[in-house]
């Protein structure tokens, strides 16, 4: 629905003279406004502007929130980076948050979104750069002023540049020896090298040189004003004010862009050089990771947004159901995963991508797979065009439309201002639900390019032993790439057993609201043996969804490390299992999830209710009876392998608060004891495992959304009956957190990483609520200035943060910093450093100022639930808590509101400056006492309640 045209009506009944008048009066605003098509159930209102600088926005009203948010899109990114000053646009996303002319400070901006419980960011990518913010919804006007000044009057101060584009540089160092990374820089080199997506887009100190002969400012400058203007941005702007109100807040301050009249900048060039295709691309990992890519250039898919042939193919050639490309390659023992669909699309050009991890087997196969995977887009092309099929898509296209559900502000202004640029304004809503109509041709035109002889097929895997490879630049990742032969022959064994998917038998059919009331919190119901069952209806969203969790607590689950590894195949072979018959059930608006924890295994499952008993169910008798092959163990056991020795592969900070955890957390084992036991176990041993598991229970449940009681009851019944019939009810204690010896502990891990990880936790006391309340409200008040001062000032590192280390409940402060030049100890010098000097700036807080970070805390643990399954999440967390009152966070947000000022500063004074319970964990290279300490600290009690 629009409101233009009842505004033009208006005008129409002005005499001419004053018609004449008003159309010629000056103005820095559009009158054009839209609305767009929202879901029925969408309670927010919308707006559509466009102000006569040519910015775009889409204002939200949401009168229910308690959070504002904003996020600019500038169709700029580092495909605009000068051939001479690669990672520009990335550059510029860095400089553009320190200062500004209104507000000169370099980290006013962020202070202040902190301290009125928000949080900002930014990312640069090919073509756009997103800038966002939420903040406490009162003060969405002043943080709005701070952001449009951004982008009108960025000052680019001089004596910053050099001190971010260290920043940049440690960005790109910290990511170095990660594959996702250095996979991209191979596929960067295999593509068209007249392409801009082939430059490099992160930069670092010498693609950003700063020198007398090569200054840096007057490039950035440069930049900026040749790239940024008002009309290729698009803002959208969310909080509970009415449209009124927010379109003030915007045209006041956005207006001031300015209008450069510029153009989207055009890729025409093709991603691939049509000429070197077919190929292959074997590039080298680190990690113990195998996968196969296959890239098919076809045209962009902008234009076809209401018919979306390209979710059409894929969603066939990414079907995950008996008979489907996916199944047929699983079973075989050849791949873990599979995902089909628009890969890189630049308005000119796109990629259709099929993504596959492999196993070892798998990598060995490449040429039967590829054989296969061409043999299946043959069969879709003959026999799986159909209107069915596209009438069952079309049909949970509308119902997820007619039910959505809403998400966070900052998301959802993220997800509008970047929609706003390729979609129409009343669309943006509907526009990734549409399924216009069936549109065959289209459909046939995408498959008709999926090809041999159009493919660029990449493999990546460790010690591929390549001859004479080439070396990416700047990750120095190893590669080649050769012609490729498709290889005719099929495997017939694997292509008998290819089927196109069935109709999806779990499409919802009742979506009807249950009656009564929503409850406050979930009450235990006295109606099933031996397990507790909890339940809680639920209808304030307004969706026919419900979650149902189910935790099966053994207390074999982690009583050794064997135990804790015997626990996560036996999921594995339980999820593998699921696969092929639940993928329909996701299709269908479902979802579920098999994990195990500390305390044994969950199963969640959610969505539409309708047919969720069947999902469960189905769930269900796979756990009490799990079928495990020999091929199965194998493959799941290796992957198990491999992820373990991955870990000392991942960023040393990574590695750093692991440790922490895993000395600290009851029932947690070390890497190399889970590995030790993954290499040893066999199958007959997990067999024997699976059927013990559940001879010994502590079961609890969730029913909570659009369900009955008696649905609830129900589900119990089929949890008791299928799993738990022969089962001895036990106790499961929760797990709990060690208590630090007095003073520092210091631990050094040994790892093979360019960068120094460090991370000092400084552990409370107890574990009241108080003492959280402490914890939290410092980890508030330090983190900016921290930051500020470690990464800004002292250019320590890019990763740099304070934070609260609450593990279980117990408090803790987590101070942590990832240095590309700096050591362990130099680190710590530099926080001890900032604990003295913010000493001073602690104890001069007012009272006004302490009440406001108190605030910003409670803000973001009180922020209103805008999903079901956000209260689900929370209401499991109590149950797990044993806290039949629901109310952690009432009682946390108390605390923190009594916690005065003093005993603020006796703590700082304790947990920082004194390290009375400190744990510091570094790494370094050749040296560690990592066993020692875990053994010290395996010793500990629990900390005090």
């Amino acid at each position: 629905m629009t409101v233009k045209r009842p505004l033009l009506r208006r005008l129409y009944r002005l005499p001419p003279l004053l018609l004449l008048l008003a159309s010629l009066i000056p103005s820095p605003y559009s009158h054009a406004e839209t609305e767009p098509r929202k879901s029925p159930n969408d309670p927010n209102s919308y707006r559509y502007l466009e102000l006569e600088n040519g910015l775009r926005i889409i204002l939200v009203s949401d009168t229910e929130a308690d959070k504002a948010a904003a996020s600019l899109n500038v169709a700029v990114g580092s495909g605009n980076d000068p051939s001479d000053r690669e990672g520009m646009a990335h550059f510029l996303e860095h400089m553009l948050f320190l200062g500004t002319e209104k507000y000169p400070d370099a980290g006013e901006y962020q202070q202040f979104i902190r301290s009125h419980g928000g949080s900002h960011n930014a990312f640069t990518a090919f073509e756009n750069t997103n800038y966002f913010f939420d903040v406490e919804s009162e003060f969405l006007e002043a943080a709005l002023d701070r952001f449009a000044q951004q982008f009108s009057h960025p000052l680019f101060t001089a004596e910053l540049v050099d001190r971010e584009r260290n920043a940049v540089h440690s960005e790109f160092s910290a990511k170095l020896k990660e594959d996702g990374r250095r996979l991209l820089s191979v596929r960067k080199a295999a593509g068209n090298p007249d392409h801009a997506f082939s430059k490099f887009a992160v930069g670092n100190l010498t693609t950003l040189e700063n020198t007398d002969a090569n200054p840096l400012r007057p490039d950035l400058v440069r930049f900026w004003e040749q790239n940024y203007s008002a009309d290729v941005m698009s803002l959208a702007v969310y909080g509970p004010q009415s449209l009124a109100e927010l379109e003030r807040m915007v045209k006041q301050r956005f207006s001031a862009i300015a209008n450069r009249n510029l153009e989207v900048i055009k890729h025409p060039e093709p991603l691939y050089s049509p000429e070197k295709l077919p190929k292959r691309i074997l590039a080298e990992t680190l990690k113990d990771s195998r996968s196969l890519s296959l890239a098919f250039p076809i045209p962009s898919q902008r234009v076809n947004y209401a018919t979306k042939p390209a979710s059409y193919v894929a969603s066939l050639l990414g079907h995950e159901g008996p008979g489907s490309l996916f199944d047929v390659l699983k079973s075989a023992g050849l791949v873990e995963t599979l995902s089909a669909g628009l890969g890189m699309d630049t308005g000119s050009h796109a990629t259709f991508n099929i993504n596959m991890s492999l196993t070892r087997e798998g990598l060995k196969q490449q040429d039967d797979i590829l054989a296969l995977v061409f043999r299946y887009i043959d069969s879709i092309k003959t026999n799986g065009i159909s209107h069915e099929r596209f009438d069952e898509m079309k049909q949970l296209a509308l119902i997820d439309f007619r039910f959505h559900e809403r998400g966070e502000p900052v998301r959802e202004a993220m997800r509008l201002s970047s929609l706003l640029r390729d979609y129409p304004a009343n669309e943006i809503l509907s526009a990734p639900y549409l399924m216009e109509r069936y549109a065959p041709k289209q459909y046939q035109a995408i498959l008709g390019r999926l090809t041999p002889d159009n493919v660029a097929v990449m493999v990546s895997a460790p010690d591929q032993n390549l001859q004479d490879p080439e070396l990416t630049k700047w990750y120095e990742t190893p590669w080649k790439q050769e012609p490729l032969k498709t290889p005719k022959a099929v495997n017939p064994t694997l292509a008998d057993q290819l089927a196109l998917p069935p109709a999806n038998p779990l499409v919802p059919e009742n979506l009807d609201m249950v009656a009564g009331n929503s409850v406050p919190h979930p009450t235990l119901l006295r109606g099933s043996d031996g397990m507790q069952v909890w339940y809680a209806r639920d209808t304030r969203f307004n969706t026919p969804k419900a979650n149902v969790f189910i935790s099966l607590r053994s207390p074999i689950a982690r009583a050794s490390a064997r135990n804790t590894v015997l626990t996560q195949l036996l999921v594995d072979a339980i999820k593998t299992n699921l696969n092929a018959w639940a993928y329909s059930a996701q299709l269908a608006g479902l979802n579920y999830s098999v994990y195990p924890h500390l305390r044994g295994v969950t199963i969640r499952v959610g969505g539409y209710n309708d047919k969720l008993h069947e999902l469960l169910n189905r769930i269900l008798l796979e756990f009490a009876d799990p079928m495990i092959t020999e091929q199965r163990f194998r493959i799941a056991r290796q992957r198990l392998i491999d992820d373990l020795e991955n870990k000392s592969k991942n960023r040393p900070v990574q590695q750093t608060s692991e440790f922490i955890q895993t000395a600290l957390l009851n029932g947690t084992h070390p890497v190399s004891e889970k590995l030790a036991a993954a290499k040893a176990i066999t199958l007959d041993e997990l067999m024997q495992f699976g059927s013990e598991f559940t001879k010994a229970m502590d079961p609890v449940m969730l029913a909570h959304g659009n369900l009955t009681e008696a649905t609830a009851l129900n589900l119990a019944n089929q949890v008791q009956a299928v799993v738990l019939r022969n089962s001895e009810q036990v106790d499961v204690q929760r797990s709990r957190v060690r208590q630090l010896p007095s003073g520092e502990t210091e631990a050094i891990l040994n790892v093979e990483h360019p960068d120094t990880g460090y991370t000092l936790y400084l552990q409370g006391k107890d574990r009241s609520y108080e003492e959280r309340a402490r914890y939290r409200l410092l980890a508030q008040i330090i983190s900016s200035p921290f930051y500020e001062e470690i990464r800004t000032t002292k250019q320590l590192g890019y990763i740099v943060y304070a934070t609260a280390f609450e593990i279980l409940e117990t408090p803790a402060l987590g101070l942590i910093v990832q240095s590309p030049e700096a050591s362990g100890v130099e680190v710590d010098d530099a926080v001890t450093e900032f604990a003295e000097r913010f000493k001073d700036r602690l104890a001069e807080l007012s009272p006004e100022q302490l009440n406001r970070e108190k605030q910003a805390v409670i803000s973001k643990m009180m922020a209103r639930d805008r999903q079901l399954g956000d209260v689900s999440g929370r209401y499991w967390q109590e149950i797990d808590r044993e806290n039949n009152e629901f109310n952690s966070r009432e009682k946390l947000a108390a605390a923190i509101r009594e916690v005065s000022l003093d005993e603020l500063a006796s703590t700082f004074e304790e947990a920082i400056i004194e390290r009375q319970r400190a744990f510091k964990v570094v790494t370094a290279k050749g040296e560690t006492n990592q066993q020692a300490i875990l053994n010290q600290l395996l010793k500990r009690q629990p900390v005090a309640p």
